[in-house]
């Protein structure tokens, strides 16, 4: 057992290690556990990102990783976490649930492995897990043929043939910002509801609106999107497929702790302060766990925050505790 953490983070994306990177720069004792299976690990590259455009995401994390070893009060561990739970305050000693230095412990987290660890502050950042309609071929091309983002991956495929697979009402947004990169774009309506005004919006800039619903995705010898096959034989020659996974935010932790959770683009989730500070006292979340749109700047610049949020919240507690000890008059 380690009791002397002042931050567990939970997830080693971008959002994770952007925030030890603060925190290790404030000599606070930090662990990072990490199962290593970020959001983005399906794509060969990411985009829109300063300085790493059209770089791996993995070599990205990499290169965190390398970064932090220059800050011996952090760690970086692969593992998973089999839970965590609020403890009472320590003593002044810094016996039963105190840290080893006396100040208040709030978590006991145990891991995968069987290892328990203490720790003041616990920042969540595991991300979110993308449930693709059920479309037979479509999970195998994720990454690949079938993205998500017009941002992050539609220059690549410019001018070529694209369809857009609808799933939610952002699914027009998306094929309207795809026709910005390509005159050759099909909507597949596959039985959701499309509205009148926005049918309206999908014809009138050239989108061919499909009503046939999807059979599954057809792909060559290579591996190589070519076509979506429609359930009465037909096929749409495609490039690539934009389509719209229901996002499922890895909170589990959180919820279970008792964190609070509103409503909002479609799905539930951590209500959090613009510093990533949860409902639950010590507890904190940021990245792709917080919002699904966060793209790889924005998951880092969530951890940046975080990370100086956390510091500055164990700077006033130790302030208090200073004053408690001694008293200025």
């Amino acid at each position: 057992m380690n009791t002397s953490w002042d931050v567990i983070i939970i997830g080693g994306g971008s959002a994770g290690l952007s925030a030890a990177l603060m925190l290790g720069r404030s000599r606070r004792r930090v662990l990072v556990i990490d199962q290593a299976r970020p959001r983005n690990r399906f794509a060969a590259h990411m985009h829109g990102v300063l300085g790493r455009d059209h770089t791996s995401p993995l070599d990205l994390l990499a290169d965190g990783r390398r970064e932090l070893a220059r800050y011996d009060t952090v760690e970086v561990q692969t593992g998973g976490v089999a839970s965590a739970a609020l403890l009472d305050e320590g003593t002044e000693d810094g016996t039963e649930d105190g840290t080893e230095d006396g100040t208040e412990a709030a978590f006991e987290v145990v891991l995968d492995s069987g290892d328990t660890h203490i720790t003041r502050r616990m920042l969540l950042a595991t991300g979110l897990r993308d449930e693709l309609p059920d479309v037979p071929g479509l999970a195998g091309q994720w990454g690949r043929g079938v993205v998500v983002c017009p941002y992050c991956d539609g220059w690549e495929v410019r001018d070529r043939s694209i369809a857009i697979l609808a799933a939610s009402p952002m699914s027009t947004h998306q094929a309207q910002l795809m026709r910005q990169l390509s005159a050759d774009v099909t909507y597949l309506v596959n039985g959701t509801e499309l509205p009148d005004e926005l049918r309206s919006a999908l014809i009138a800039r050239g989108i061919v609106v499909e009503e046939r619903l999807i059979a599954s995705i057809e792909t060559d010898a290579s591996d190589t999107v070519t076509a979506v096959r429609l359930a009465d034989g037909a096929s749409v020659p495609v490039d690539a497929i934009f389509a719209g996974p229901a996002p499922a935010p890895l909170d589990a932790l959180a919820r279970e702790l008792g964190a609070a959770v509103v409503d909002r683009q479609g799905s539930s989730w951590l209500d959090v302060d613009p510093m990533g500070r949860t409902s639950v006292p010590g507890l904190w979340a940021a990245g792709n766990v917080t919002d699904a749109r966060s793209s790889v700047p924005f998951s880092m610049a969530a951890g940046n925050m975080a990370g100086a949020g956390l510091n500055a919240d164990l700077v006033e507690e130790e302030v208090r505790k200073a004053l408690a000890v001694t008293p200025v008059e």
